[in-house]
């Protein structure tokens, strides 16, 4: 089975922390949604008060990451087994997974799996808009987050063809 022994790379790891950016408190993030660590989701809507005074460790926050991560890269191995990744490849991957969940990231990884680097690509590009939450926790209208349109160009990167040398 292609893939089956594949792991997150060191520089793969080092640009999702990058991205990430982790934080050793309780936070809401753009979404208004209550967050710690690496973008670990604390609970859909925003933190309460309480919340918003918890700090983290880092720790904590490495275990939640280390978690998340390993979750997404099996997710990664069992969708994508017809096709043999490159390492850039499985990284960036890991990371749409990791970001978008198992079921946001299954079309993607189908089109990963199909060798349809194109539809890669264009998926990726699409995953590009939060849904903010409103003080009651209910889900607004679909905003575009350029933080995601920049982690989403550097996502597909792997995915784009190489042009020919001269």
């Amino acid at each position: 089975m292609a893939n089956e022994t594949m792991r997150m790379s060191a520089a793969g790891m080092s640009e999702l922390r990058r991205r990430e950016r982790a934080v050793l408190r309780y936070y809401d993030d753009v979404a208004n949604n209550c967050t710690f660590g690496a973008g670990t989701l604390a609970h859909l809507g925003g933190c309460t008060a309480e919340e918003l005074g918890r700090t983290v460790t880092v720790a904590q926050v490495d275990a939640a990451l280390a978690s998340r991560v390993a979750s997404a890269e099996e997710t990664v191995r069992r969708r994508v087994t017809r096709q043999t990744l490159t390492q850039e490849q499985f990284d960036a991957l890991v990371s749409f997974t990791f970001y978008a969940g198992p079921t946001g990231a299954r079309r993607t990884l189908d089109a990963a799996d199909r060798g349809s680097h194109a539809d890669v690509a264009a998926n990726m590009t699409n995953h590009v808009f939060i849904h903010p939450r409103d003080a009651s926790g209910r889900r607004g209208r679909a905003v575009r987050s350029s933080g995601l349109v920049n982690r989403r160009r550097e996502e597909v990167t792997p995915f784009q063809p190489v042009a020919p040398s001269r």
